[in-house]
């Protein structure tokens, strides 16, 4: 676990903006810079990026987050990956828990191993171009020299130690380890590839760190890839994803395919925001690095009954991946064709037009339940609900969920409560009887407290622990919000040393309010100083008298009930006190 002192430490030697501006062209607007968003479409800049709070926030989707949080967004990391990514860009070593000696050397080997790719990458970019076999193989599926150089296309010749021109160590464990030379029983070494097109595998941060290679003309297998190594594991990598970002960005969906041949095709005629599994099933790290490109993800598959198992694979590991407002769709090409030999034949606009065809991902959930039921018969239909009952309940969209339970239960003809009592799944609004209390705070006082704490962490000290305390479990306060104000303010200190909340606050109770709250700082930035705390005091002054005032009306309400302990009577008459108007008003 990373300690969140480093955290923080990073977060104040990184600049959010030199961050953004790398993959996002950023203007000048006031205090903040603004771009048009890259999450969703817009035609004008709704997106600020705050130099002096180091957040980044989008008006129209909601986007928010850090630089870490831009790097897990935008580049598809995992948080330990975005915050070693920026680590290295300010030159900061991410303290680590102790490793296993194994862990240790594949550690140490790692560097080792990007170096060796690359080199293996440029040696078959060169042998590319003094193969006319290997040109005339890409030239005759339709690929340019731009889209071939776009991709470090290149070609591994029909040697046995072909790499040994360009590694004269060819003993070197690192090749081994990366998996560029095997060797035999007797002991001979020799390289994995031969005779092929070789596609480089680029993670997010453009390294390479493997190689899918194409068999020209026969030969078994079609495709061979890198096996997994220190820096290569396929369940999480997706071919070419690099280079479609910003396609994906700009069309607002991603395809996955199954070939490297397909993503290269697709981009060659300008359908750029494709990208492939590395010969493996769609995995949830797939459909979580997807969704974070985009809303919309349209799996790609050839028609068959392999197409289609494979489709089912990528349905079982989506769905709790799921959540409300992103759509995966499937579309299941005609007999014999694939996306590459689809789209050379019938152009791009006729592959988008069939892409607006795809079926969304709950029609090829039931049709497939009911491809494989009976269902107008009591056992067709116990048997849908059967087999329906584990998939739904990883459904992780409510309203999905809820939808696609009633269309369910209306196939079966029972009632959808029904349904839900079988599936085990409970009412989202429960069925306890409503509870009585009092109005709450309006919502709108304590958050714009807490905006102005982000906006000048200062104010914290100004804001006593046990005025806050006197609210907390008093009815009619609003508890999800004076407890994230009170663990600001205890995180804050005396604001003496610069905190970012956001990550502070990162997978806790209160982060849904924290990040609300820092966009909710921008409004308040234009403001000088004086009106800032001016501001402050006043919103400060009307939450503490209501707090004071719902204390004092729960002391009331409990004396009717019993009498009050010493500590609540003087408790009572310093509330009254305090509240009591000062002499000649």
């Amino acid at each position: 676990m990373i300690p969140q002192s480093f955290i923080q430490d990073l977060l104040a030697r990184v600049d959010i903006v030199e961050v953004i501006d790398r993959y996002v062209k950023l203007k000048r607007s006031g205090a903040n810079y603004s771009a048009c968003c890259p999450f969703h479409t817009e035609k004008s800049p709704s997106f600020t990026v705050s130099p002096t709070k180091q957040f980044y926030h989008c008006f129209g989707c909601g986007a928010h987050g850090t630089a870490i949080g831009f790097m897990m967004e935008y580049g598809g990391m995992g948080f330990v990956e975005a915050v070693k990514d920026l680590a290295q860009g300010v030159g900061m070593q991410v303290p680590e828990a102790p490793r296993s000696a194994e862990a240790q050397r594949r550690a140490e080997e790692a560097p080792d191993l990007l170096g060796a790719l690359l080199k293996a990458a440029q040696f078959f970019r060169a042998q590319l171009k003094d193969s006319p076999r290997a040109i005339e193989y890409l030239k005759k599926r339709g690929l340019s020299g731009d889209i071939a150089k776009a991709f470090g296309i290149g070609y591994a010749p029909d040697a046995w130690q072909g790499l040994q021109q360009v590694f004269p160590d060819y003993a070197d464990k690192a090749l081994t380890a990366a998996g560029l030379v095997k060797q035999n029983e007797e002991g001979r070494r020799y390289d994995v590839f031969r005779d092929r097109i070789m596609f480089p595998i680029v993670d997010v941060k453009g390294n390479i760190i493997g190689f899918g290679g194409r068999v020209l003309g026969e030969g078994e297998p079609k495709y061979l890839n890198s096996p997994e190594t220190p820096v290569f594991e396929k369940g999480r990598e997706l071919y070419g994803l690099f280079q479609a970002r910003r396609a994906i960005r700009d069309a607002g969906r991603v395809i996955v395919v199954e070939g490297y041949m397909d993503v290269v095709a697709l981009a060659q005629m300008g359908v750029g925001y494709a990208v492939a599994t590395l010969g493996t099933a769609t995995t949830p790290l797939h459909v979580q690095k997807l969704l974070r490109q985009s809303d919309e993800v349209i799996y790609c598959f050839d028609g068959d009954s392999a197409g289609r198992r494979a489709a089912w694979r990528a349905l079982e590991n989506s769905l709790a991946q799921l959540s409300d407002g992103k759509q995966l769709r499937f579309l299941f090409l005609p007999d014999g064709e694939d996306p590459d030999s689809y789209v050379r034949q019938h152009g791009k606009d006729n592959f988008e037009a069939l892409l607006g065809q795809a079926m969304p991902l709950s029609r090829f959930l039931i049709e497939e339940l009911r491809r494989q039921c009976d269902v107008h018969t009591a056992e067709g239909q116990a048997r849908l609900l059967q087999q329906a009952k584990p998939l739904v309940r990883q459904i992780a969209a409510p309203m999905l969920s809820l939808l696609i339970r009633k269309e369910l239960a209306q196939i079966a003809g029972i009632d959808a409560r029904q349904l839900d009592a079988q599936f085990e799944i409970k009412s989202a609004a429960g069925n306890a009887a409503p509870r009585r209390r009092a109005a709450p705070l309006t919502p709108s006082i304590l958050r714009t407290i807490l905006e102005l704490v982000v906006a000048e962490p200062g104010f914290a000290a100004e804001i006593a622990h046990s005025d806050l305390a006197l609210g907390v479990g008093t009815a009619g306060i609003d508890q999800t919000e004076l407890l994230a104000l009170r663990s600001a303010v205890e995180r804050i200190g005396d604001g003496g040393a610069k905190i970012n909340l956001g990550e502070a606050f990162r997978d806790s109770p209160h982060q849904t309010l924290i990040l609300a709250a820092e966009a909710g700082a921008l409004r308040w930035q234009e403001l000088a100083p004086a009106e800032l705390e001016a501001e402050f005091r006043d919103a400060w002054q009307r939450a503490f008298d209501r707090i004071r005032r719902a204390r004092i009306a729960e002391l009331l309400e409990k004396s009717r009930q019993a009498p009050w302990t010493p500590a609540e009577q003087d408790q009572y008459r310093l509330l009254q006190q305090a509240l009591a108007p000062a002499p000649g008003k």
